[in-house]
C-alpha cells in the first residue's frame, strides 16, 4: 500500500525561509544567500519524509512566498503594470515575484501588489491571479522542473510534483475587467500544462499530483464541464503519466459524479472533514476498475494524535471493495497548516507531557500515515500490536483528563439567553449616543490596533521570556514604548488613538496564554501568508479567563491623552479559528465559551473608562462553510456568539470590529447583523471594490474602508488616499464613513507607518473640507 504526501510545511523548523526572505527584502543577503536557504530547507523536507517512509515525496510544495503566486509567475500570467520589470537590465524574476505579492515603489515606478485573500476556509493567504479578456499564457518559470531534478537528485528516486489543477487556479483568480468568464481562459491555459507535463515526463516523473479543491465548492453544470474537459484533453495528450487528483476541505457533494468521472489514476479524498463520502463513493459504483482512492486519513490541518483503530476501519472498507494495491492512504490535505515537529517543544512552551501524548505535528504525523500502510498491509505482527496499544491508551488518557472538563463552565454556556446577545437600542440611537460623548469629526482617523513591532521590542520580549529581565524591567519598557506610541499618533493627528499592543507576541497567541483551556508551543509556528508566521495556540479543554487581560494596558494608554484610546480584543470567532481547536466537542460550544472569556474582558475595559472597545473578527468569513448548505448553521453560532462578546456594554460605548482579505458579498446580512457599531476592512488593494456590497445592501453602521495596504512596503500618497476617500463616498453616507489603514501595523518600520498615517490624515482633512456641504 503506498503511503504518501501531499505536501509539507516550507517555512523551516525554525522559520528559516522566514528570516531569510525579511533580510532579503532588508537587503541584508545575496539573492544567492536566499536560493540557498530555500535548497537547505527543500533538502531536510524531502529526506525527512523519505527518512519516515513516506513512498511518494511531493516537490514543487516548497514556495518563497505563496503557491499560487508560483503557479502565475510559471505561466506567464504576470499582470501588465509589473511589465515594466521585465524590462529592467539585471532585473532578477525573484524581484519580480516579490513585486508582484508586495508592491514596487521605487526607480520611479509605484506598482501596487496584487490581492491577497484566504486559501478557501483556511488562515493561509494566498496571491490572486488577474486575468484580463485578452490574457495570454506562457511558460514563465522553469521552477518545477528544477526542483523535480533537484528532488530527484536528492532523493535518488522519483518524486511526485505538485501543481494547482487548470480549473481550480483559474477559479481562484479574477477577472479585471468586464465582458468575460475566467473560465473562458481554460483553452489557452491548457497548452502551457501540458507544456510543464511534457517537461516533467521527459524527466522521467511517474506520478503527478494536481490539487483540485475547486471541486469541494458549489459548482454550475458548466464549471463541473471544464473540469471533465481539462482531463480528459490531459489524459489524451498524457496517458503513460500516473495523475492523481487531489482535493479536501470537504465533501465533493453534487460535484461526486464529476470527480469519479474524471480520467485519472489516483483520487484523493479527504476523510477528516467529509468521513462519509468514503460509503457515497463506494455505494454508487461510479469508481472505475483501474483508479486507485487515496484516502485522506490523517488531519493535515489540526494536532491531534490520529485515532489510529478509526482509520483503519476506512482503510479496509476501501480495501475490501476495490483490493489492497487500489488502496494510498496519506494526510487529509498538505501539512502546510500544522507545525513542523512535536519533538522540539522541550522547552518554554507549556506542553506538558501529559498534552504532547495526545498530540501530533506534520512530523509525527508522516509517521502516523506511514503506521496506517504498514497495519493495513499486517495487521497482525508484534509491531502493530504495539502500535496499536500505545495509540488506544494515549486517547483512553485524553478522554478521562480532569484538565479537560469544567461543570462551570459548561453550565454557563447553558445558562445564555437571547438577550444576551442583544444590544439594549438599535444602531441609530446608540450613534446619536456615540456622538455626544465622543465628539469625533466627519472621517475621523484611527488605526487597527498594533504599531511597529521593532527588533527593540522583539529583544526586550525574548530576554524577559528566557529569564534575563524582570517583570518590574520589562513592563517599564512596554510603558516607554506605549507612550512613546501615543505620543506620535498625537503629533501625526490621528483622532482615535490605540496603546500598541507592544505585550502582545500575537493577535490570538497573546490571548490564548491568559486563558484557561488553552496551551502553547514553542516552536508551533506556521505559515499565514509570505513570510507571516504565527504561532496558533491549542485549546485543550473548557475555557474560562481567571482575570483580566488587556485592562491594565489599556487603562495606562488611556491615561496618557485626552483623545479617546480604543481597547483592543481579539473576538470569538478569530481565536477559536487561528487557534488548533479540540476536537471532542461541537465548535459552537467551544466558541461560545470564548465569547464569554470576552464579554467578561469587555466590560472590564468599560468599567475602566474605555470608551471605544475593539473586537477583531477577520476570520469569521474564513470559517464559513466552503458549501452552502452549511453556511446558516455555522453563521448562526458564529454571529451569536460575537454578539455575546460584545451586547453587554452600554449604548455609549462604541463597539467595532475589523475584517479583512475577505469576500462579504455572499454574508453581508450576517456581518450587518453582527451589529458593531464600526466595522474597518480591507479594500485598498481592490480599489474599493468591496464597498459595492456594503452600497448595495444599504449597510446601517459605521465603516472603515482601508486606505492603504499595510502587506506592502510602499507608501501611499495623500492623492491617493484621497482619491480611495471619494471612492468611498460615492458609494456610501460620508456621516458613516472612518479613515484607516488595512490593518494592523506590526510588520512595518516606524518610518514608513509615520509617513503613510500623515498622508491618511492629511487626506482625511482635505475630504473633510470637500465634503462639509454633502455632511451638513
Amino acid at each position: 500500500m503506498i503511503a504518501h504526501n501531499l505536501g509539507y510545511p516550507r517555512i523551516g523548523s525554525h522559520r528559516e525561509l522566514k528570516k531569510a526572505c525579511e533580510q532579503y527584502w532588508a537587503g541584508k543577503i545575496t539573492p544567492e544567500q536566499l536560493v540557498e536557504t530555500g535548497r537547505t530547507i527543500r533538502r531536510e523536507n524531502w529526506l525527512l519524509q523519505q527518512q519516515a517512509g513516506i513512498d511518494l515525496v511531493p516537490c514543487n510544495d516548497f514556495s518563497f512566498y505563496d503557491q499560487v503566486l508560483d503557479l502565475t509567475l510559471a505561466v506567464g500570467a504576470v499582470p501588465e503594470r509589473f511589465q515594466p520589470l521585465l524590462e529592467k537590465p539585471g532585473f532578477a524574476a525573484q524581484d519580480l515575484y516579490f513585486a508582484m505579492a508586495r508592491g514596487y515603489q521605487k526607480d520611479g515606478l509605484d506598482l501596487i501588489a496584487m490581492e491577497m485573500t484566504k486559501w478557501f476556509d483556511t488562515n493561509y493567504h494566498y496571491i490572486v491571479p488577474e486575468f484580463s479578456r485578452e490574457q495570454t499564457f506562457r511558460r514563465f518559470s522553469e521552477k518545477i522542473l528544477d526542483e523535480f531534478r533537484e528532488a530527484r537528485n536528492v532523493l535518488g528516486s522519483v518524486p511526485k510534483p505538485v501543481l494547482i489543477g487548470p480549473v481550480t487556479y483559474l477559479l481562484l483568480g479574477k477577472e479585471k475587467e468586464p465582458g468575460f468568464h475566467r473560465l473562458d481562459l481554460l483553452d489557452r491555459l491548457l497548452p502551457v500544462y501540458e507544456e510543464i507535463l511534457a517537461g516533467l515526463e521527459a524527466e522521467g516523473a511517474e506520478w503527478i499530483q494536481l490539487d483540485e479543491p475547486g471541486l469541494v465548492i458549489d459548482l454550475d453544470d458548466r464549471q463541473r464541464e471544464a473540469f471533465a474537459a481539462a482531463y480528459r484533453r490531459l489524459r489524451n495528450r498524457f496517458p503513460a503519466l500516473k495523475l492523481m487528483v487531489a482535493s479536501y476541505f470537504e465533501c465533493f457533494g453534487e460535484n461526486l459524479p464529476t470527480a469519479v468521472g474524471l480520467p485519472v489514476d489516483a483520487l484523493h479524498l479527504d476523510l477528516v472533514r467529509c468521513p462519509s463520502q468514503l460509503d457515497d463513493l463506494l455505494r454508487t459504483g461510479l469508481v472505475s476498475g483501474t483508479v486507485r482512492l487515496s484516502l485522506g486519513l490523517v488531519d493535515g490541518r489540526n494536532v491531534w494524535l490520529n485515532d489510529l483503530d478509526r482509520s483503519l476501519s476506512f482503510l479496509r472498507k476501501a480495501v475490501d471493495a476495490l483490493g489492497e494495491d487500489r488502496v494510498m492512504v496519506a494526510p487529509s490535505c498538505s501539512l502546510l497548516h500544522v507545525p513542523c515537529d512535536l519533538e522540539l517543544e522541550t522547552g518554554t512552551g507549556s506542553l506538558t507531557p501529559e498534552l504532547k501524548q495526545w498530540m501530533a505535528f506534520a512530523r509525527q504525523k508522516l509517521t502516523e500515515v506511514v503506521r496506517l500502510a504498514r497495519l493495513a498491509e499486517d495487521p497482525g505482527n508484534e509491531t502493530a500490536r504495539v502500535w496499536l496499544l500505545q495509540n488506544q491508551a494515549a486517547l483512553e488518557a485524553r478522554r478521562q483528563s480532569a484538565a479537560i472538563h469544567r461543570p462551570e463552565v459548561q453550565a454557563r454556556v447553558k445558562a445564555l439567553r437571547e438577550t444576551d446577545g442583544r444590544r439594549s437600542a438599535p444602531f441609530a440611537q446608540r450613534q446619536i449616543l456615540q456622538q455626544q460623548v465622543l465628539n469625533l469629526p466627519v472621517w475621523p482617523t484611527t488605526t487597527i490596533g498594533s504599531f511597529p513591532q521593532t527588533g527593540e521590542v522583539r529583544l526586550n520580549r525574548a530576554r524577559y521570556r528566557k529569564g534575563e529581565k524582570t517583570v518590574t524591567e520589562y513592563e517599564a519598557f512596554i510603558r516607554k514604548e506605549t507612550e512613546s506610541a501615543i505620543r506620535r499618533q498625537e503629533e501625526i493627528g490621528l483622532d482615535v488613538l490605540v496603546h500598541g499592543e507592544f505585550e502582545r507576541n500575537d493577535m490570538v497567541e497573546y490571548f490564548g496564554e491568559l486563558l484557561d483551556g488553552f496551551a502553547f508551543s514553542e516552536y508551533g509556528w506556521v505559515q499565514s501568508y509570505g513570510s507571516r508566521c504565527v504561532k496558533p495556540p491549542l485549546i485543550f479543554g473548557d475555557v474560562a479567563r481567571p482575570e483580566p487581560m488587556t485592562v491594565r494596558w489599556a487603562e495606562f494608554a488611556q491615561s496618557l491623552t485626552e483623545k479617546p484610546v480604543k481597547g483592543m480584543l481579539t473576538g470569538p470567532v478569530t481565536i477559536l479559528q487561528w487557534s488548533f481547536v479540540r476536537d471532542d466537542q461541537p465548535r459552537r460550544d467551544t466558541c461560545l465559551q470564548i465569547a464569554l472569556a470576552i464579554r467578561d474582558e469587555v466590560l472590564d475595559l468599560e468599567k475602566a473608562g474605555i470608551r471605544i472597545i475593539q473586537i477583531d473578527e477577520p476570520a469569521l468569513r474564513e470559517g464559513l462553510p466552503l458549501r452552502r448548505e452549511n453556511w446558516e448553521t455555522y453563521l448562526n453560532w458564529a454571529v451569536g456568539a460575537f454578539r455575546v462578546a460584545a451586547s453587554g456594554v452600554r449604548d455609549e460605548t462604541q463597539i467595532h470590529t475589523h475584517m479583512c482579505y475577505s469576500e462579504f458579498n455572499d454574508i453581508i446580512r450576517p456581518i450587518a447583523d453582527m451589529d458593531a457599531d464600526v466595522i474597518t476592512i480591507e479594500t485598498s488593494r481592490s480599489q474599493m471594490e468591496l464597498l459595492d456590497v456594503f452600497a448595495e445592501f444599504r449597510y446601517p453602521n459605521e465603516i472603515g474602508p482601508g486606505v492603504y495596504d499595510i502587506h506592502s512596503q510602499r507608501i501611499p500618497s495623500t492623492e491617493e488616499i484621497t482619491a480611495l476617500l471619494h471612492r468611498a463616498a460615492s458609494v456610501l453616507p460620508v456621516r458613516n464613513l472612518w479613515v484607516n489603514p488595512d490593518c494592523g501595523l506590526k510588520t512595518r518600520r516606524w518610518p514608513e507607518t509615520e509617513e503613510a498615517l500623515r498622508n491618511m490624515v492629511r487626506a482625511a482633512r482635505i475630504a473633510r473640507e470637500q465634503f462639509v456641504e454633502k455632511v451638513e
